[in-house]
């Protein structure tokens, strides 16, 4: 697994970094308790959940050494431990802008939902199939209907 930055909000089993990139997380402590909600919802145990947000180039580069794929996606996720649950999510902040543009939605929006995918995969949902992919923007629209900060 890549090298990760440093930079984090507080003690807690879920930490922030920013590695390329300038954002400014509204409201982190929140969206802290909304992860550790979901992963009690799925009866899961978080001991570290490790997101960074990074650039487009940043996550490429994590998906060619890593995955050998040559292409730009939003997220990519590194389970390391399934119990009690450690992983790390990596979060391109460009896509999530791009894709909230095409999907006529809130960057913020964009962004949790992708949040919530990073964690679901942790807990060991699937996206692959068509029916894996139905299951998955079910359980996202779940998560994000459960904020209560927004």
């Amino acid at each position: 697994m890549p090298d990760t930055p440093d930079t984090t909000y507080h003690d807690s089993p879920i930490t922030f970094d920013f590695a390329d990139v300038a954002y400014e997380l509204e409201q982190p402590e929140a969206i802290k308790q909304w992860l550790l909600d979901i992963s009690k919802a799925e009866e899961q145990e978080l001991s570290l959940l490790e997101y960074i947000f990074c650039t487009d180039d940043y996550l490429l580069e994590i998906n060619k050494e890593y995955l050998n794929h040559d292409f730009y996606t939003d997220i990519i996720t590194f389970p390391l431990q399934q119990n009690p649950l450690e992983g790390t999510i990596y979060i391109s902040i460009e896509r999530i802008k791009e894709n909230a543009d095409l999907y006529k939605t809130p960057v913020r929006d964009e962004l949790h939902r992708v949040m919530a995918h990073g964690l679901l995969h942790l807990l060991g949902y699937k996206d692959k199939t068509d029916a894996e992919q139905k299951e998955m923007r079910t359980k996202e629209n779940d998560c994000l209907s459960k904020r209560i900060f927004c």
